[in-house]
């Protein structure tokens, strides 16, 4: 769980860093997104890379998943009746934030990928088009609003899960959880921040 984590948090770094290309306008940002599909030419052909990267992301999704649920099932086995004494509040809060963010993270990605990647969803829908297919979609205001709800989930979710990896592969010391705890809230802020600033650009008329 901690292993596909980080490596879904290292892909959203660079999803978020792409995505602020749409600031420097059109040209740069549909030729960037165009590039995406010729990585790795000429040995790969086509979109071949987008689709090993997305087999891979996929592969982490379901193991990242499986991974929790499994997880939930053994505390469950190992404790089969309540405590005595309530849990601290924090406790009870990490485990509902990351039990349901990580769902609804989940209906999100789904949501994402026809929005985006098939364009199902898509007022614009053109493919090639990556700028006027993001603002197309991020001018309607509920669409804001699920990105906006989503991306703080992500946020939260980012903020314990990067804390509890540390702990999960031994990164972590009595003597580090301070700089630990500190990195992954900035981590959690950079990341909700920097997804969120495109869809409230557009929906702002900043980009347009």
């Amino acid at each position: 769980m901690a292993v596909t984590g980080l490596l879904m948090l290292l892909f959203l770094i660079v999803h978020m860093l792409g995505n602020l290309k749409i600031f420097y306008g059109r040209d740069d940002f549909d030729h960037y997104a165009g590039w995406l599909r010729t990585i790795g030419e000429p040995v790969l052909h086509g979109a071949w890379y987008l689709w090993i990267q997305r087999f891979v992301l996929l592969l982490a999704v379901v193991l990242h998943a499986t991974s929790a649920y499994q997880l939930s099932r053994r505390d469950l086995k190992a404790r089969p009746t309540k405590y005595a004494h309530h849990q601290r509040a924090q406790a009870g809060y990490a485990t509902h934030v990351m039990r349901y963010g990580g769902i609804t993270l989940a209906l999100f990605i789904i949501y994402h990928i026809l929005d985006f990647t098939t364009l199902t969803l898509n007022r614009h829908g053109v493919e090639g088009a990556a700028y006027d297919n993001v603002v197309s979609s991020f001018s309607v205001w509920w669409v804001t609003a699920i990105y906006i709800v989503a991306m703080i989930c992500l946020g939260l979710h980012i903020q314990h899960g990067f804390w509890s990896a540390a702990q999960t592969l031994g990164l972590n010391r009595p003597s580090r959880d301070r700089a630990v705890r500190g990195l992954a809230t900035g981590l959690a802020v950079l990341l909700t921040v920097g997804f969120l600033i495109v869809p409230v650009a557009v929906l702002a008329g900043l980009v347009d």
